[in-house]
């Protein structure tokens, strides 16, 4: 594990039971992949790269400039995906206006109320931001919870892709990304998750987070080398939808 993330937050003695436990083995890539961008939105990347203290005053849960890097880094992993005609599945949030189905998404935020104050931002909140935009081939998933998968349609499209392997980017890593994956590999999907293409508010949690995907549930990956796995498959793999 050297040179990853999570290093520094590491101590002596977890790196030996690390060493020790054998978990963290590569899992490998499969066949059919489907890449997940979750959460890309304003509410979560805000309206423009700012540092994430300055942010966060603007949009509660706003990840900062870590958002915006990964969104210039998952645009090109989404070029390279849509070229050989891999689905690209997105998720968002859908509620209503007066925030009642939110439920515990209440609970934990001292701000959760201004989600529902009118006109306070001139973008969307949920909308994903317009530099990785949906074309019309991909898929868009309303969720209200963390997982893509908690009760959306989500698995039901991938069985109907024969989707073998999910890759995922999108924010934030200790949140909605780490849910998301928990239930893929529940579901018995290969996961991957893109080191560089997803995001969190504070660095810890990101860092830690990443390592505990890493050692039981995923493979944290480099977006270069997500790109050339993806550049490998055969054109035709998949019958999208049409637009």
């Amino acid at each position: 594990m050297n040179e990853r993330i999570w290093n520094s937050f590491l101590t002596s003695r977890d790196k030996r039971v690390l060493e020790r436990s054998g978990f963290g083995a590569d899992a490998g890539y499969g066949k059919r992949p489907a890449v997940l961008v979750i959460d890309a939105t304003y509410a979560f990347c805000g309206d423009e790269p700012l540092p994430v203290e300055e942010a966060a005053l603007r949009w509660r849960t706003a990840c900062g400039d870590e958002a915006w890097q990964a969104i210039g880094i998952i645009g090109g992993i989404l070029e390279t995906a849509r070229a050989k005609g891999v689905p690209v599945i997105y998720t968002t949030h859908t509620r209503r206006p007066d925030g009642w189905d939110r439920g515990s998404g209440h609970w934990k935020n001292v701000r959760s109320k201004e989600d529902t104050e009118p006109d306070r931002h001139s973008q969307d909140r949920e909308a994903i931001v317009d530099e990785i935009a949906p074309e019309h081939q991909d898929i868009v998933v309303n969720k209200s919870k963390p997982s893509a998968f908690f009760s959306t349609p989500l698995m039901n499209y991938l069985t109907l892709l024969q989707v073998d392997q999910v890759i995922i980017t999108g924010g934030s890593t200790s949140g909605c990304v780490r849910a998301t994956a928990v239930d893929a590999y529940s579901n018995n999907l290969r996961v991957t998750v893109v080191e560089d293409a997803v995001f969190d508010r504070c660095q810890a949690s990101h860092a830690v987070n990443l390592l505990d995907m890493q050692t039981k549930y995923a493979d944290v990956r480099p977006a270069s080398d997500v790109e050339a796995y993806l550049k490998g498959l055969p054109k035709g793999l998949f019958e999208l939808p049409s637009g």
